[in-house]
């Protein structure tokens, strides 16, 4: 699947290159092509930013899209992580460490966000016949983390809070953290 994607994501980017004359211009990169095929937001430029510092390396949890928005002088991002899956077991220190990064990450790209906040979600379970788009959709994911960092907070600010040691601006499902963590060695 992640092959057939890719491959779409890279014959887009060759459409892109030769409507745009570039036809000499190098293949986009892995990281271009998920910082794009990935950003959403009314600032879809600074999202594709934004993405371009996240995805220059690899996280455990994959990273399904960013979000960039901004009203008036306000630019809020957010950045989704699926809470299945991840490429590798991991604690939960080591999730908010990935958490924290991020944030970092997302400040540094995006000098004037006030705030980046990231949600954790995994998928809802539903039956054969159940509408999942439109009006009457049913969700199909659910959220089981979420952190709103603002800036000028200090990285370990940002990690206490991730960590769960402050309950400003922080959700945990407690069930899915238990299942979805190694446990911690000794």
């Amino acid at each position: 699947m992640r092959n057939r994607i890719s491959a779409g994501l890279c014959a887009a980017g060759l459409a892109v290159c030769l409507s745009t004359g570039a036809a000499s211009a190098k293949a986009p990169s892995i990281t271009d092509l998920d910082a794009t095929a990935r950003a959403a937001g009314n600032r879809i430029d600074i999202a594709t930013r934004i993405g371009q510092s996240i995805f220059s390396e690899a996280w455990p949890a994959q990273i399904s899209q960013i979000s960039a928005n901004e009203l008036g002088s306000h630019l809020i991002v957010g950045v989704r992580l699926w809470g299945v899956k991840f490429h590798h077991r991991v604690t939960r220190a080591e999730f908010v460490d990935e958490v924290a990064s991020i944030v970092e990450k997302a400040f540094a790209a995006a000098p004037a966000a006030e705030e980046v906040d990231v949600w954790a979600s995994v998928p809802i379970e539903v039956g054969k016949s159940v509408i999942v788009s439109g009006d009457l959709a049913k969700p199909t994911i659910r959220d089981v983390f979420g952190l709103t960092a603002h800036r000028g907070e200090s990285a370990e600010q940002i990690s206490a809070k991730a960590d769960g040691a402050t309950t400003d601006d922080v959700f945990w499902d407690e069930e899915w953290a238990r299942a979805a963590f190694k446990k911690q060695e000794p």
